[in-house]
């Protein structure tokens, strides 16, 4: 029997979903929801920012590692990206439900970059305030992803999308290291080399024994400074290329 490749399963799945009525759906991921909290606060300035930055070249959307690039990464951010009318669009603890939300209701307002760069995901990966309901599956996480890289396309077709691996956290060979893992290699496919390239970068911030170093991410999650100059480097040539540049 031929087998299916990840990216039909993920266009299977996301079929399947369209037809479906809301209350069907059971994967979380996919169904768009706001959070309680400053959360929304933040999120209407984000709305605000999106209505008159008409010069973004490069849109960032992620969770706290890409809201990271307004604090340890911020000197790296002004020397990269500033020059670029960069947006950043990340929002600490989020989930692949949480950014579709925020991007069905104005965060994209005006924006029309060139490119964006989005890494997503790693929240949802764990288990919910009782400790024992997993936030969702792999397959369910890679859905979320794909369900945001469908709603970006639709929105902004003329952007180029640099989707980038999930980075590895936690110690070598625990739990959230090979959830975020799996998560990559069925992301992976999403790749189609025209609008939407797929980079794993992790390699970068690991010691050649596979550990992570807390001098580049001191909580085995989060950049510091270091950790975002390894980001930009590592994208600095693959983003150049989306936006002509080279």
């Amino acid at each position: 029997m031929k087998k299916s490749s990840p990216i039909r399963i993920l266009a299977s799945l996301l079929a399947f979903a369209i037809v479906l009525p809301a209350a069907a759906i059971a994967n979380t991921a996919i169904e768009p929801a706001p959070r309680a909290g400053n959360w929304m606060k933040r999120h209407e300035g984000l709305v605000e920012t999106a209505k008159t930055e008409t010069a973004c070249q490069v849109l960032f959307l992620g969770d706290s590692i890409t809201d990271g690039w307004r604090g340890k990464g911020l000197a790296v951010w002004n020397e990269n990206y500033a020059p670029l009318h960069a947006v950043n669009l990340g929002i600490s603890g989020d989930r692949t439900q949480h950014l579709l939300w925020r991007l069905q209701n104005g965060e994209l307002g005006a924006l029309r970059p060139k490119a964006i760069v989005m890494m997503i995901g790693t929240n949802n990966t764990g288990f919910e305030s009782d400790k024992k309901t997993p936030r969702n599956t792999m397959p369910e996480i890679a859905e979320g992803v794909a369900t945001l890289i469908k709603y970006l396309r639709a929105q902004l077709p003329d952007a180029k999308i640099l989707l980038l691996a999930v980075f590895p956290r936690g110690e070598k060979d625990s739990v959230p290291r090979v959830q975020v893992s799996e998560v990559n290699k069925l992301i992976a496919p999403l790749h189609d080399g025209k609008t939407v390239f797929f980079l794993d970068i992790g390699a970068k911030f690991l010691a050649p024994d596979g550990t992570l170093p807390r001098d580049i991410m001191p909580d085995l999650l989060h950049p510091n400074e270091q950790g975002y100059k390894i980001w930009a480097a590592a994208i600095k040539e693959p983003l150049a290329n989306l936006l002509g540049k080279n």
